[in-house]
């Protein structure tokens, strides 16, 4: 980008966005748990999400952006090697581990109870003798899942019906008491820090509030290529307050840059190495999108960059829901031109399409080949056979139906 440069076209801010999240680079897919990491480093955070319906989510994002890899690597650098580490972030999220030093405010506001962490602050103030017991069992026997804990209690129907050893150990592991060990079915196991994280983290001095905010804001301006001041603040979920004064001291030091976008009414941001790719390189874009993915998961930005309305069904009842339970968007170039209702059917060995459209003015002729090839990836690389299209509705359907 040229110094005189202060404007972008909605095109050049795509395509800004595009190469910051890595879906410009004809890079082959990760055979290591290093080249693994070294995707999620870019991209700052991969958030993690629950729900298995076609695939846990954070497993996505590799596959969106390389193609075919083998899933057990994101264990292999999570849980083995030690690169990635598990702590809110966005939201519950992958952080490379590094990050970790970065974080450590955080973990001091849930120590203090501030916001999000009141209530099991009072919890575990008014369960000290909890708090002491779970860490005694961590060190005499974890890493333990919260049901392996001591008179661990039944679920008590509240914060989303968890027991109060769950409580107690995901509270030790808001403040960085605990971390996780690793997964076992998606059940967090828990251990202590020293057990799991590397030393050289662990003992690295740990940044000054102010300092940390700014890099992580840095980033995320460098991981969504431009954005606007509640894009910054949202990456990593910055206090608003705070991240306001983070954004006028990285623009007074220079590091970020600020530029209008084409159609946007916000002030936009510029890391300050930016540079614009050239159109041609979104030529070979295909990709189906995580819901979570970062590249979409700012709503409004979403709206903002492609013109695409997206939103979660996946709490929706059914007979409200307009596209789906569990619903990928399709780029294709530097546009989402469709979205599809996917399904992992594991006892039968196929993928299941259960709806699907095409974006207002998108001819499905343009997007039926391409989403084709994308299914048939999906579905082998999930181990799966192929996809069957289970819904005859709309041209879209229709037209996938028949190939």
């Amino acid at each position: 980008m040229g110094a005189a440069k202060n404007s972008l076209s909605i095109g050049e801010a795509r395509r800004l966005a595009l190469e910051a999240q890595q879906f410009l680079e004809a890079g082959a897919p990760p055979r290591s748990g290093k080249a693994l990491a070294d995707i999620v480093r870019r991209l700052g955070v991969v958030q993690m999400d629950s729900v298995n319906v076609l695939v846990r989510s954070h497993y996505l994002p590799v596959f969106s952006r390389r193609g075919s890899y083998k899933s057990a690597l994101l264990e292999r650098a999570a849980y083995d090697e030690r690169l990635l580490f598990e702590y809110w972030g966005h939201e519950a999220s992958l952080l490379p581990v590094e990050a970790y030093p970065l974080l450590r405010w955080r973990m001091d506001d849930a120590r203090k109870g501030v916001g999000t962490w009141g209530r099991l602050k009072r919890y575990a103030t008014s369960h000290r003798d909890l708090v002491d017991a779970a860490l005694e069992q961590l060190r005499e026997r974890g890493p333990l899942g919260a049901s392996e804990l001591t008179d661990a209690g039944k679920s008590k129907g509240s914060w989303w019906g968890w027991s109060q050893g769950k409580e107690i150990l995901e509270w030790l592991f808001w403040i960085g008491d605990v971390t996780t060990a690793r997964r076992r079915n998606f059940e967090r196991l828990y251990d202590l820090p020293e057990r799991v994280l590397p030393e050289s983290v662990r003992k690295t001095p740990v940044p000054a509030r102010e300092h940390a905010q700014r890099e992580l804001m840095m980033i995320g301006a460098r991981a969504m290529g431009v954005a606007t001041a509640r894009d910054l603040r949202d990456y990593f979920r910055l206090p608003a307050k705070e991240a306001a004064t983070r954004l006028s001291e990285l623009v007074e030091e220079g590091r970020l840059v600020p530029v209008s976008v084409e159609g946007w009414k916000q002030q936009g941001y510029l890391h300050h190495e930016a540079k614009i790719p050239r159109a041609s390189k979104v030529a070979d874009v295909a990709a189906l999108l995580s819901p979570f993915d970062s590249l979409i998961w700012e709503r409004q930005r979403t709206e903002r960059l492609f013109d695409f309305h997206f939103r979660l069904e996946i709490y929706t009842p059914m007979h409200k829901r307009v596209h789906g339970y569990y619903v990928l968007p399709l780029l294709l170039g530097d546009r989402v031109v469709a979205r599809v209702d996917l399904k992992s059917e594991r006892q039968s060995g196929v993928l299941q399409v259960k709806g699907g459209s095409v974006e207002p003015g998108v001819a499905p002729d343009r997007v039926i080949e391409p989403l084709a090839k994308q299914l048939s990836e999906l579905a082998a690389w999930l181990g799966l056979g192929n996809y069957t299209v289970t819904s005859r509705k709309g041209e879209l359907m229709r037209a996938l139906k028949k190939l």
